[in-house]
């Protein structure tokens, strides 16, 4: 699959890959909305290759030119949105809300490349309206997966459970075995009252630097090509 990136600011990394993955094995179908999509990699990678109808939003007018472009590319059909996700309209709801949203703590050192910093940082989507807002839009039994800071777990679960979003799954991911993650994945389904299962660490790298075989099948199954370019796409839309 190819998509193009800006050649500054934000590009996707291996978390929305990772992420991408691990939705997989949920066998999406339906409809599905991707929560600041970037330029759409993880919901052009899952509508290539599961039945879903999907719909798209981010809160800067460049990804999404990015994203919509993307799928026009690889003659894929999205419906997208631009604006602030805690604001966002519409009657629809859906059976997959999927994201890789903003999660570093903002008391660091930001980002002044404003494109990379509301990528980024927590701010700009905090967490408990975050969930409030993906309740608002879930179907009855719906799926809630995404990613997040893994030191951040307490507030995550606290916040989907007095939501009404159990965590079904999660997985911790960890750059090699002897380091602490710092990512977790976490597929939560609305009205659920089943356990929660931690599975087994997702561990990316071998302790000589190489891919572990499941982070190359994630990679080797995207197949994703990148193309950095930047151009005027909502005027090539038009």
């Amino acid at each position: 699959m190819f998509l193009y990136q800006p050649t500054s600011g934000y590009c996707y990394n291996s978390d929305s890959i990772f992420l991408y993955d691990f939705i997989s094995s949920f066998q999406p179908r339906g409809s599905l909305l991707d929560v600041g999509c970037g330029v759409g990699i993880i919901s052009l990678l899952l509508s290539r290759d599961f039945p879903v109808k999907t719909t798209i939003v981010d809160k800067q007018q460049k990804m999404l030119d990015y994203a919509v472009h993307n799928f026009h590319l690889n003659k894929l059909e999205v419906k997208s949105h631009l604006g602030d996700f805690t604001e966002l309209h519409t009657e629809e709801r859906f059976d997959f809300i999927v994201s890789n949203p903003p999660f570093y703590d903002p008391r660091v050192t930001q980002s002044e490349d404003s494109h990379l910093n509301i990528a980024r940082y927590a701010h700009h989507l905090p967490i408990e309206s975050f969930i409030r807002r993906v309740k608002t839009f879930l179907k009855p039994k719906g799926w809630f997966i995404f990613c997040y800071d893994a030191k951040q777990i307490d507030l995550l679960l606290h916040h989907l459970k007095i939501n009404g979003i159990n965590p079904e799954k999660i997985q911790f991911v960890h750059s090699k075995i002897d380091r602490e993650s710092k990512l977790v994945m976490i597929a939560a389904r609305n009205n659920s009252r089943s356990m929660t299962q931690i599975l087994p660490p997702f561990v990316v790298f071998e302790e000589d630097s190489v891919y572990r075989p499941n982070a190359q099948k994630a990679f080797d199954k995207a197949g994703t090509h990148s193309i950095k370019g930047d151009f005027e796409v909502s005027k090539e839309r038009e």
